[in-house]
């Protein structure tokens, strides 16, 4: 029966959920606790339904070691996105941002830094940033790149959809050309339609100007 599988495979989700926690450690833990929460219960079901025919026992056995696996693989993921994020904040200008949720690292560069008014040349200060982020990327190199160009809603919309493009391709450029595999970099324009904040004053148009780099785990 499926409940007679489910308490151990929580039980198995929740020890390895345990195990991964230090006390006394920082914030700066927390997605790798995530993550072997998260790889446990997910190792735990696949572990129980590849021994769906056997019995109960095997089941939970099976159970168990899919936990104590996924928890390993989570944890380690989720701790690679810690460190990486620490490493970047203190590297990084204070006016990129560095975001962490648990899935995936967002690195933000507002437009106004990286080009001037209607350019995609890639600032020599924004330059020296993205190759901080390129040998950030090589020293974690399991993982993929969404490279996502956005603006304001200022002119035409075919106009920006463009520029956003161009602009995410020449930041994506600026990765390649420091060591970063093209298979792991896609460059995408959102133009006008991702604003992070009103387009009706000028400090919401600056927010919604910028690009982002998105690193997800593979």
């Amino acid at each position: 029966m499926i409940i007679s599988k489910l308490p151990l495979a929580i039980a198995a989700a929740s020890l390895t959920f345990v195990a991964a926690c230090d006390p006394t450690g920082p914030n700066s833990n927390q997605n790798t606790q995530q993550g072997a929460a998260i790889g446990a219960i997910g190792g735990a079901v696949v572990g129980a339904l590849a021994n769906n025919n056997g019995s109960n026992r095997e089941r939970n056995q099976a159970a168990l070691i899919g936990a104590a696996l996924g928890a390993g693989v989570g944890a380690a993921v989720g701790n690679n996105l810690d460190k990486q994020a620490e490493e970047l904040r203190r590297q990084l200008r204070n006016d990129v941002g560095v975001s962490n949720n648990g899935s995936n690292l967002v690195v933000v560069l507002s437009q106004d830094l990286l080009f001037a008014t209607n350019s995609t040349a890639v600032s020599s200060v924004s330059q020296n940033e993205l190759r901080i982020v390129a040998n950030s990327l090589n020293n974690y190199p399991n993982t993929a790149v969404n490279v996502i160009g956005h603006t304001d809603n200022v002119g035409d919309a075919a106009f920006n959809q463009d520029l956003s493009q161009r602009r995410a391709q020449a930041v994506s450029s600026i990765l390649l050309s420091n060591g970063v595999s093209p298979a792991r970099v896609r460059s995408i324009g959102a133009g006008e339609n991702q604003p992070v904040a009103s387009n009706l004053n000028a400090a919401g148009r600056q927010a919604n100007r910028r690009v982002e780099i998105i690193i997800t785990p593979n």
